[in-house]
This record gives C-alpha cells, structure tokens and sequence, in this order.
C-alpha cells in the first residue's frame, strides 16, 4: 500500500474528508431562532378590554402652592438620548437633570405629552435603549415589575394587573386620564413604606420590554397605577426608531432584582432629579 508523507492511502482520504467537513461547517449560515419567551403565567385571564364609561375612578390631589422639587426615574429608548418618565415628576422644574453617578448629572430638555402624565427627556447621547412594546395586549392578571428609584433609593416592585381605572387629579394640574391598576406583589428586601421615587420607572414585561410608565401608589389600597395603552402608546410613538439597538432580557419573580440593578447600573434606568426650580 502506498504512503504519502508517512501515511496509508486511507489516512490521506480520511484527512481530506474532514477537512472538506470542517469548511462546510464553517460557512453555514447560522439562523437559529432565538429562545422562546417563558410560558404564560398561570394567573393570567382575559385580555385587557378597553376604555369604558364604567371603569371605577380613584383621586389624588396635587397641591396647588409652588412646584416642589422631587426625584424620580426615567428609563432611555433611545441612543441618541431619548428617555421617558412621568410628567408630574418634572413639571415646573426649570432644569431635570439625570443622576449619572458619582455625584454628577446630566441636564436634560423637556418634552410634555399633552394628554398623558407622560415626558420625553431630551440628552446629548445616552445608553442602550430599552424595548418599548406599547400596542402589546395585556391579559389581567399578568405580572409586571417596576425598577427604579423608590424613596430616592435603588429599588424594585413586582406587582398583577388588576384592570383600568380613571385618574382623577385635583388640584394643580387637575385632569383625568385612563390608567391601569396593579396590584403590589413584591418588592425589594427591605424596602418599607411608600414608593416616592419609583414614577416615571418602565412597567417591564416577562420580556424586559416597556409596556408603559410608573405614576403613582395606593399604598392602603396596595395598588400601583401606570398610563393605559390608549395614552402611553401615542405619547411614545415615534421616539423608539425602527434601527434602534434594543436591550431586553427576560425578567421573572427570581430574577427581577438582579434585571433591575443591572438596568440602573447600565443607566437604562436612571434617577431623575430638578436642579433648579
């Protein structure tokens, strides 16, 4: 049998034939699908109905001395610096500004919607943006979480939804608007009483996308109120470009503090602050 460099005949083939395999491998087009979204959570019902006459109201009174300075959160959607938090947070504060660490803030520019509790904040660039998914539809029962900054501290809540309600505010700024009532589930160890801080936080999906914004508490009634669809989707609409980068990550009852401090750590979810009223 003959020998090519010290090799039978059928070594030769065998050699040739793996690396002909090799090669093939090498330039096959990978087009795996991604992985599939966690199963529907047991506690889910119907889908969410829409805006009625009949949908119970709560009030919350604004008072009407002078804009008080206070904190709040903002998530971004958008690299070249777009974020989104609740109007009320910066309303008469001359210049918010976003807490970037290490006792630094970045000055932002305002954009109010003009029907929701809803505000764009305007940078010079900013981090990756966090997935807005505002026409998804909403089963009662789903679960959400709220990463933020509840109390002026990092923070996170977990909560159901519940169903819509009708905000009532009296006082200055006195409105109404469509929202949605959840029900508080869980929260970060160790965090007690009231949620000031936590508006303007992402109402996240099992997904880790955006389906609207944090506005306020019932801490008696242990309900959490977010904008509805009908206002969270035009308030957005448009900011969150078709080419934009999304980060997303999958968020669950045994994972949600880790998300959230990731979020806060990579500025996808910042505090919001007035430097000057």
């Amino acid at each position: 049998m003959r020998r090519i460099l010290g090799l039978p005949d059928w070594g030769v083939y065998g050699l040739v034939v793996i690396g002909l395999l090799v090669f093939s491998l090498a330039r096959r087009e990978n087009a795996d699908a991604p992985p599939a979204p966690a199963p529907p959570d047991e506690m889910e019902g119907a889908l969410l109905g829409p805006v009625t006459p009949f949908d119970p109201s709560v009030t919350v009174h604004a008072p009407d001395g002078p804009y008080q300075p206070a904190s709040g959160t903002a998530f971004s959607i958008a690299r070249d610096g777009r974020w989104v938090t609740a109007r009320h947070v910066v309303e008469g504060c001359r210049q918010p500004a976003l807490v970037v660490g290490g006792g630094r803030a970045v000055a932002a520019d305002v954009r109010l919607a003009p029907r929701a509790d809803v505000a764009v904040l305007l940078t010079q660039g900013g981090p990756a943006a966090v997935p807005v998914a505002a026409e998804t539809p909403l089963r009662r029962g789903q679960r959400a979480f709220h990463p933020g900054f509840p109390q002026g501290r990092p923070g996170e809540v977990t909560s159901r939804l519940l169903g819509r309600e009708t905000l009532r505010v009296t006082g200055r700024g006195a409105r109404e608007e469509p929202v949605l009532a959840w029900a508080e589930v869980g929260r970060t160890a160790g965090l007690t009483g009231g949620l000031s801080g936590l508006s303007g936080a992402p109402v996240l999906d099992r997904q880790g996308r955006a389906v609207g914004v944090t506005l306020a508490e019932s801490p008696r009634r242990g309900r959490i109120y977010t904008t509805a669809p009908d206002t969270f989707g035009p308030a957005v609409r448009g900011q969150q470009h078709a080419g934009e980068a999304l980060v997303g990550e999958p968020v669950t009852i045994d994972n949600y503090g880790v998300v959230s401090d990731s979020l806060r750590r990579d500025l996808r979810v910042a505090q919001v602050v007035c430097l000057s009223t």
